[in-house]
């Protein structure tokens, strides 16, 4: 009788002091690292393919097709509520789509950096902060509408 006793009393102080143990490690922290603890550095986020049509005399020729890389701070990344990423897409799409003095026939010649510097700077002036660091190309061709629409 007194073992049973002995052993229900060992339990109680057993889950007494387990249960004490979690509320203490919940309220002060775990033993994981703090959510700041991480490494501070670049992020490097890579954007959808994007396919810009190329419209001349009214009629579609053909797309360009672009991937981008921006680089954002790791410590601004996670603090913003919104990812930059639709940021730089639309901005890389409404650049490429206006441009003027983008002969699509002749890739070649066009400046790609002041093509990302402006994606760049507007992309910070819409997050009115400054969390795109660079805007890299990855990927920036020219598809004729015929070689588009035959691909699978």
């Amino acid at each position: 009788m007194i073992r049973l006793v002995l052993a229900g009393l060992w339990v109680c102080i057993l889950t007494a002091g387990t249960s004490y143990a979690v509320a203490y490690w919940k309220e002060n922290g775990s033993l994981l690292p703090a959510k700041d603890a991480y490494l501070d550095g670049l992020q490097y986020q890579k954007t959808r393919a994007l396919s810009v049509p190329m419209v001349e005399n009214g009629n579609v020729q053909g797309y360009i097709v672009a991937r981008f890389v921006y680089t954002v701070e790791a410590r601004t990344m996670h603090q913003l509520n919104v990812p930059p990423e639709p940021f730089v897409v639309d901005e890389a799409f409404r650049r490429i789509y206006a441009d003027d003095r983008l002969d699509f026939r002749k890739l070649a010649r066009y400046d790609l950096s002041i093509l990302t510097t402006a994606i760049k700077q507007r992309v910070n002036e819409r997050m009115q902060a400054d969390v795109v660091q660079d805007v890299l190309v990855e990927d920036f061709n020219y598809v004729s509408k015929e070689e588009f629409q035959s691909k699978p």
